[in-house]
């Protein structure tokens, strides 16, 4: 038996101790990388590894910087100067000698609103959650895209191996004919077409092949490395989360949706930011003036404000603009609900025919092309049918076979797109309208 660290002599207890770390870290991490891909683990490793995720997180943060920086008043303007210096004559660039000469130091503060530091903020606020809407709607996208590439890996090996199970029972057909041949028992077009049947399959197998390598390469693109381990179970193709009577409530969720409703939110908050700049900020200035000792110091306090002259042209027509443009956005979005329930009624007939079509093929097609087989094997062995009619009717079984492959594999597809419509996490955050700003729903500003 192999002894405790505790029983090695105590200069190599030190080397045990770190032997036996090693070994656990190593079998830590083979159990790691054997473990199965399942279609979940690829979920989460294809949001961790998304840049595009972390690049709408980003967004969002920039937004909600850019929110309290909107909410404060403009920096005050401090403005050093020396006023009537005089260049010519005896009291030429003497900063004391003449009285009108003054070294001015003034201060001057624009007084912003608070409503209109609020709407300003409320807007950044608007284009944070637009980035999280965003950000939704690509991390739909990324799971749709992500689980179509793990099913077309899984159903790429499904059709390899069934093309390979294929391929040895060809091969023994071939091995038992030419036997045949040999013993005077068969004729050589049956070991010629028994070795076009032994092509054919390798010839699939080929591209089959390909069609893997591919797989496996655009799922690397989405998750990593973790693409080269084996895959776990097919998970459950036949229910979905979406369902029917929902439909319209779900699609109110739909990530495109609600990025165009974050952005008409967007648009509605400009409208108001346009609003409040109606109202000019007024400007307050103090100026200390300083002149030679022979004069007194001055004192001036002034006052600018904008002259809004021509409203109706200007700022009339700026929220007029702004006030059309959420308009636009809220007929786009209806156009693109309409657009999108259509898109998912689409998808649920396919996918509910689609799983009609498998269960027809499980029940009926392939055990019918299976007994033909049989039936043909034993007609063959009686003298009753040519090696070519087995042949065809083993390829027929593998048609079949790989057909409805092909229809479970569109149906995955099909069901990944419904399934990963609307994120999980969606509805819980799914936003509801946010009043316009001004109101009490707004955050409030830092005074």
């Amino acid at each position: 038996p192999i002894l405790s660290a505790r029983h090695w002599p105590r200069g190599l207890r030190p080397l045990a101790v770190a032997v036996l770390s090693l070994s656990i870290v190593s079998l830590a991490a083979a159990q790691t990388s054997s473990s199965p891909l399942t279609l979940d683990a690829a979920l989460d490793a294809a949001q961790v590894r998304s840049a595009t995720l972390q690049a709408q997180d980003a967004a969002s943060r920039v937004a909600r910087e850019m929110a309290v920086s909107a909410g404060r008043l403009p920096d005050p303007v401090l403005r050093l100067s020396v006023d009537n210096l005089p260049i010519e004559g005896p009291m030429r660039y003497s900063l004391t000698d003449d009285f009108m000469t003054m070294r001015s130091v003034s201060l001057m503060q624009t007084f912003t609103g608070s409503e209109k530091r609020q709407a300003r903020s409320a807007r950044y606020e608007r284009e944070a959650e637009a980035a999280l809407s965003m950000r939704s709607m690509q991390k739909a996208r990324l799971f749709t895209q992500t689980a179509r590439a793990w099913f077309d890996r899984y159903y790429q090996e499904q059709i390899q191996g069934l093309l390979q199970r294929q391929r040895e029972e060809a091969g023994r057909v071939s091995e038992a004919v030419e036997s045949a041949y040999r013993g005077g028992r068969s004729s050589q077009a049956d070991v010629l077409a028994a070795h076009a049947a032994v092509a054919r399959i390798d010839d699939r197998l080929h591209e089959v092949g390909a069609g893997l390598t591919n797989a496996k390469a655009q799922l690397q693109r989405w998750i990593g490395d973790g693409a080269e381990q084996p895959l776990g179970a097919l998970p459950r193709i036949d229910r979905t989360r979406l369902a029917e009577h929902q439909l319209g409530h779900e699609i109110d969720q739909h990530p495109d949706i609600a990025v165009m409703n974050a952005r008409e939110r967007v648009a509605r908050a400009e409208a108001e930011v346009a609003r409040q700049d109606k109202s000019a900020d007024w400007s307050w200035s103090l100026m200390y003036s300083k002149r030679g000792s022979q004069f007194g110091d001055m004192v001036s306090l002034g006052v600018s404000i904008p002259l809004q002259l021509d409203q109706a042209r200007k700022q009339d027509r700026e929220l007029s603009a702004r006030l059309q443009k959420a308009e636009q956005i809220r007929l786009e979005r209806e156009e693109m609900r309409r657009e999108h329930l259509f898109e998912v009624q689409r998808l649920l007939a396919n996918w509910r025919s689609n799983l009609t079509r498998l269960a027809d093929y499980d029940k009926t097609l392939i055990p019918l092309a299976t007994e033909r087989v049989q039936a043909m094997e034993a007609a063959f062995r009686g003298g009753k049918a040519p090696l070519a009619a087995v042949i065809e009717a083993q390829r027929m079984v593998i048609d079949t076979r790989l057909e409805r492959l092909r229809i479970e594999k569109q149906t995955a597809a099909w069901w990944a797109e419904l399934e990963y419509l609307i994120p999980q996490d969606q509805a819980a955050q799914a936003m509801s309208p946010k009043t316009l700003p001004g109101t009490s729903n707004q955050p409030a500003q830092e005074q």
